[in-house]
């Protein structure tokens, strides 16, 4: 007897169940049952969640020892193929369980609880006999009445025939959202006897006459009661006749917060026509292509993203652009919304539960043909694409910290295989690993050197710190930036301050005996904020009133130290009384739409300064701004990272590039007490390519990315004793098993040895090349899982981190 076997990952992520498990499929289930469906299965004691990858009809597995499948979860799929393939591909190359990496694919309403309800679509005259008796009066049903009466099959044809569709209403979390509707009877019998049993109510008889004329119509009540001055008591009548009925329509919710006017596309520039031409040449020829758009802030990389996303709807195809912050996500999705219409699903943090989920399932049923979102939208379920986008590519919040430890733009590449499609990774400054491909050809360089209305880059200053001090000027503004700030207020221009760092000073010490008041959980300063009073760690959430005396000594001599972005507001208030200032940083975008609120309050200039962090630095296109003012430009500078000069450097031309985008002049001014350092100075001119040859120069001496690939293997534990012996095991483990031509650092004390009362130690691995690394490294977290975790021993695996 010939049977079907699905192979199942299970949703619990240990090391010995990393890898399918067969079941069989109960008979009645053979025909509905697809790849990508979740179901349920049992697991030990236990029913678990589980993920179908596979169907067979022969198993090693004795007939006695085969379990049934307990419970299918979804009729449809809700992962495709490719990311069945997709999730093997992230499971090795990541290092993660390959639940983790289905997972990571989902909406988080997905994976709560949920129940499925199964809606009418058509008339109830449509369905079969059995179907009409569990619904009954009911315009839906719940799906376990279609299980329990072992009417599966049925259900899954009526849902191909369009008859009914199915729908997860998430409990709690991201419930679907539903109006009610009127649908008029599309048959003219109903009508004609609906109006002899209205034969003496001249209402009803004038709403059926109407309703005969809109036969099969789904209409909102209240356009019933506009158009025709029916009461709600007459439709109810009517309904009861026959004439029409009542059902339940989904609505998206919508995230979007206001409406936009339709734009066309731009005049483009020599420039930018080239760039244009090469990506709808890959487009057309249907290969998949990596180009880099290497152009200076300003010179219209997102028209390019447009026009090409253009071509690509014309060929019936779909695309995914990706912006690194949530802040930019706003203004990126306006200007694609303006383009492109309806068109546009966006998908980021800043999203409620029932939001992501609502977009999510408009991507999945095909409705949408764009996503704009942050790093996770890379995972959008589209079953076409034709172009994928990663603006400003050298960001690292493109790069996953939790496990799968993917990048969005290794992500990109690899569905652009699939798809046949091309990728466009933009920047004004490139992440050097970028730089090198391009030049290597790996990836197709396209350049755009002007601006795309010719106005000239911003003309940059560097205020020399030390020189202020030496003068006596002990505030945070050098007197250039001062007089700057005063002529843009005179002329009613605007201008963006940019800082580092949130909150109000960076630390709290104690000026008798030197003490700062640290985190008790972590090994970092606690942040004072002016606001709440408080101390906070930024690392695990702690927070505590700030100390009147000295913990230690007992001194009342506290004080705060370091600049943080309240404390600017504030001095900027006693600089300039009738400057208007907001504050944009992760305390006042809490809210849900803040980010919006504050960038919309600034483009109706509704103020003069916008002061924030790094998430004002990229992105910004506002008319007037025509100063930005850089309060420390060495905040990133001495970080004990490899990557600090490149960050600094690409922050710096970020943020500069903000000023005198349109019409206007723009300056900018750098503050530094560092001024004659290579990044900075080649910051104010805006020059990439002589930052690149400089860094290259200096990575290739010191052994570093591009030249070498790293790989980090961090090991924590809350006795520090045992984190030193687990991570100089780890290191001897990798010595002996690794060849001689790669090189391992360590272990060494994490940058912040402590993190959440755990002490964090790690080994870098530096390697060329190095065929066994993966699978010597899954030999070492296969030892981790099955002993040292015992111990309380916690190891991550990290094959590209962003910092190290």
């Amino acid at each position: 007897m010939s049977f079907l076997i699905a192979e199942v990952i299970v949703d619990v992520s240990t090391y010995h169940v990393d890898r399918p498990f067969d079941y069989e499929v109960p008979t009645e289930w053979v025909n509905i049952i697809e790849m990508g469906c979740r179901v349920k299965v049992p697991f030990g004691p236990r029913n678990v969640l589980g993920f179908v990858v596979g169907l067979k009809n022969e198993t090693d597995v004795p007939a006695d020892k085969l379990k049934s499948i307990a419970q299918i979860l979804d009729i449809e799929p809700v992962l495709t193929e490719e990311m069945l393939l997709m999730a093997k591909w992230l499971k090795n190359e990541t290092i993660c369980y390959e639940i983790d990496a289905l997972q990571v694919m989902l909406p988080s309403a997905l994976r709560a609880k949920y129940e499925k309800i199964i809606m009418l679509q058509e008339d109830k005259e449509a369905l079969p006999e059995e179907a009409k008796a569990i619904f009954g009066k009911r315009q839906q049903v719940n799906f376990k009445e279609f299980e329990r009466a072992e009417l599966l099959p049925l259900l899954k044809q009526l849902i191909t025939d369009k008859i009914v569709k199915i729908e997860n209403v998430v409990k709690q979390q991201g419930n679907v959202k539903e109006i009610r509707m009127v649908k008029i009877s599309d048959n003219q019998q109903d009508i004609d006897k609906a109006m002899v049993d209205a034969a003496r109510a001249a209402k009803q008889r004038q709403l059926i006459e109407w309703m005969s004329a809109h036969l099969g119509e789904v209409l909102l009540p209240q356009k019933i009661y506009e158009e025709t001055g029916a009461s709600p008591a007459v439709l109810q009548s009517v309904i009861d006749k026959g004439a029409a009925h009542f059902i339940q329509e989904e609505v998206y919710r919508d995230p979007f917060t206001k409406e936009v006017s339709r734009t066309q596309s731009l005049q483009l520039t020599d420039e930018q026509h080239v760039a244009l031409k090469d990506i709808i040449t890959s487009i057309e020829e249907q290969t998949a292509k990596t180009f880099l758009l290497h152009g200076v802030t300003g010179s219209g990389k997102t028209e390019v993203y447009l026009q090409a996303i253009q071509k690509v709807l014309d060929e019936g195809k779909e695309a995914i652009m990706l912006v690194p912050e949530i802040s930019l996500t706003p203004q990126m999705t306006e200007r694609f919304r303006s383009r492109f219409g309806e068109m546009v699903a966006v998908m980021h943090s800043g999203l409620s539960v029932g939001e992501k989920y609502d977009e999510w399932r408009k991507i999945q049923q095909g409705k949408v043909s764009v996503v704009v979102g942050a790093r996770s939208a890379i995972f959008a379920p589209f079953t076409n694409i034709g172009l994928i986008i990663l603006d400003e590519e050298h960001e690292s919040t493109y790069k996953q910290e939790d496990s799968p430890r993917y990048h969005a733009r290794d992500v990109a590449i690899w569905r652009s295989e699939f798809y046949k499609c091309p990728v466009i990774l933009g920047s004004a400054t490139p992440a050097l690993e970028s730089f090198a491909r391009a030049k290597k050809g790996v990836y197709s360089l396209l350049s755009l050197k002007q601006r795309a209305m010719h106005q000239a880059l911003p003309t940059v200053f560097i205020a020399d710190m030390r020189e202020e001090l030496q003068k006596g000027n002990r505030s945070m503004f050098s007197e250039q930036l001062v007089d700057a700030i005063r002529v843009r207020l005179e002329k009613k221009e605007q201008m963006v301050l940019f800082l580092n760092r949130r909150g109000y000073s960076s630390f709290v010490l104690c000026r008798d005996c030197g003490t700062v008041v640290q985190c008790p959980n972590c090994d970092i300063s606690l942040t004072y904020h002016r606001t709440t009073e408080k101390l906070k760690c930024h690392y695990c959430g702690y927070d505590e009133r700030v100390p009147q005396i000295c913990p230690q000594c007992q001194s009342e001599h506290i004080r705060y130290f370091g600049t943080g972005t309240q404390k600017v507001e504030e001095e900027i208030y006693k600089l300039f009384p009738e400057g208007r200032v907001l504050r944009m940083d992760v305390d006042t975008t809490k809210h849900k739409g803040a980010h919006e609120e504050i960038l919309q309050a600034f483009g109706e200039g509704q103020a003069d300064i916008l002061l924030g962090t790094q998430m004002i630095a990229k992105g910004l296109d506002f008319p007037n701004i025509t100063l930005v003012g850089v309060l420390s430009a060495d905040t990133s500078l001495h970080l004990p990272d490899y990557r600090a000069a490149e960050r600094t450097f690409q922050l710096l031309t970020q943020v500069s590039g903000r000023a005198g985008r349109h019409d206007k002049p723009g300056e900018v001014i750098i503050q530094s007490y560092t001024p004659e350092h290579y990044a900075i100075e080649l910051a104010k001119i805006q020059d990439y390519e002589p930052f690149y040859e400089r860094e290259m120069f200096l990575r290739r001496r010191s052994s570093y990315p591009p030249y070498y690939f790293v790989a980090l293997v961090q090991i924590s534990h809350e006795d520090v004793m045992m984190a030193a012996e687990y991570a100089g095991r780890a290191a001897d483990w990798l010595r002996g098993n690794l060849s001689n031509q790669v090189a391992i650092i360590g272990p060494t004390t994490a940058s912040i040895s402590r993190l959440q009362n755990r002490y964090r130690y790690q080994c870098l691995i530096k390697y060329k090349i190095e065929p066994n690394l993966i699978p010597v490294l899954q030999r070492l977290l296969a030892m981790y899982r099955g002993e040292w975790i015992k111990q309380g021993i916690l190891m991550t695996v990290d094959l590209d981190p962003s910092t190290i």
